[in-house]
């Protein structure tokens, strides 16, 4: 089967032709452990698990390794504001965020490399830059000198004057040049830190996911994935010192970014309170409507997240699981929902096909219902029994229920017909059958 999936590096749409057929290696950016994921991290966690699990239909193995920061400046400054130490603050949140990814019927990448077991291979490519000139030592950092580097921003598309003015440049009296970045900073006394031949200190950002993308899929791989947010600096920087370090044209062949994610149309932001933690959204839907929600625009485009939103991706769910109740999983995936993924992994498009072969099955064609269940199994949807799904979401809109049929009894004893009607419609939306007896009103979930 082509696949076909807009890179990056060519701002282009191409045929995916792996580097080897036999083993499709995949990077992706993991999470900095400083504090609970946001469901703008949600996204590439959700987006390329699809793409490991549609690229395992099509070859025989996919390597897929997905990092977690666990030393960074924001790790360090939120231990100390929370008053502990820096060992317990990532633990507890690389557990909080293997709960949540578990939740969202994310898989375990083959490999989740922490960074602070890789010191020793960050160290020794450091060394490779200083020696080969593609680095250098000033006033106790080790910094990477982008000059050496003749293609430095042909991913990102800027020069380095766009580079300096626009963004996440810290412009500093020990660099050479402004755009120049940080391989190896100095810790200070207590500070988190390594014993190093360039003195106490530990990595930059962006070595880190080079030494540990080197190591668990060789000097050159398939796909490397991450958000917008990351192409420039740190893509742009990891491209720069891994094709130096290892002498090589390129790192990734094929460079996948997803989208921006706004809530209720405005950029996320604590200080707006718009800040939705995936915790906090559990808190109301289920990890599978969550899912569903983010798979319903393409990765590549902004999508906005509201519960309103979730609402919809609910009642959108009940449909497909209400047609898929009586089949199990096979290996047998229909061709035209393939087809929308093997065309830049089109989640919309393929799950507007789950809704067909819903119809489909409404309609008598028994064969579509099976269809339905095995292929929503590569977008990770549909994942309970029938039953369980109802029975679990009935306990969680169970308040929620019986709130409506109070104000629908008393909108009846006002003789407000109107409003007891727009109750029941709102009731049957959520797919609950109302009945009125002499002895109360009673519901079912149909």
């Amino acid at each position: 089967m082509d696949f076909e999936l807009f890179n990056t590096y060519s701002n282009k749409t191409e045929l995916f032709i792996p580097l080897d057929d036999n083993d499709i290696r995949i990077y992706a950016c993991g999470p900095t452990v400083y504090d609970y994921i946001h469901v703008g991290n949600a996204r590439p966690l959700i987006i390329f698990d699809v793409l490991v699990r549609f690229l395992k239909l099509i070859y025989p193995k996919v390597t897929y390794v997905r990092n977690i920061t666990d030393v960074d400046d924001k790790i360090i400054v939120q231990a100390n504001q929370n008053k502990e130490s820096i060992n317990n603050l990532t633990e507890r949140t690389i557990k909080a965020f293997s709960n949540d990814a578990d939740a969202l019927f994310v898989k375990k990448p083959d490999f989740e490399p922490r960074a602070t077991e890789h010191i020793q291979e960050m160290l020794k490519m450091i060394k490779v830059l200083l020696e080969s000139g593609n680095a250098y030592l000033s006033d106790g950092h080790v910094l990477f000198s982008v000059s050496s580097m003749p293609n430095y921003g042909k991913l990102s598309g800027m020069n380095l004057s766009e580079m300096i003015d626009g963004a996440r440049v810290e412009v500093s009296d020990y660099k050479k040049e402004p755009a120049d970045f940080v391989l190896w900073k100095p810790s200070k006394t207590g500070e988190l830190g390594w014993h190093s031949d360039f003195g106490f200190g530990r990595p930059g950002w962006h070595i880190e996911c080079s030494a540990m993308s080197e190591k668990y899929l060789g000097k050159q791989f398939d796909i490397h994935a991450g958000g917008l947010d990351l192409i420039f600096p740190h893509h742009e920087n990891e491209i720069a010192q891994s094709c130096c370090a290892f002498n090589t044209k390129f790192m990734a062949k094929y460079w996948m970014h997803n989208g921006y994610i706004t809530v209720n149309n405005e950029k996320m932001s604590k200080s707006e309170g718009n800040f939705i933690t995936v915790r906090d959204a559990l808190k109301k839907h289920d990890g599978e409507t969550i899912r569903y929600s983010i798979l319903s625009g393409h990765y590549r485009s902004p999508i906005d997240f509201s519960f309103k939103a979730l609402k919809e991706a609910k009642s959108a769910l009940d449909r497909l699981y209400r047609a898929s109740e009586n089949f199990e999983y096979d290996n047998v995936i229909d061709e035209k929902f393939l087809s929308c993924l093997s065309s830049d992994l089109n989640s919309p498009q393929a799950i507007s096909r789950l809704h067909e072969l819903a119809s489909e099955y409404n309609k008598g064609n028994k064969n579509a219902g099976q269809l339905l269940k095995s292929s929503a199994k590569i977008l990770g949807l549909l994942n309970y029994d029938t039953s369980k799904w109802f029975t679990k979401n009935v306990r969680d809109d169970e308040y929620e229920i019986n709130n409506l049929i109070a104000e629908r009894d008393k909108a009846r004893s006002d003789k407000n017909f109107k409003l007891a009607d727009e109750i029941r419609d709102k009731l049957k939306e959520k797919g609950v059958s109302i009945e009125d007896s002499n002895s109360g009103t009673k519901w079912r979930v149909d």
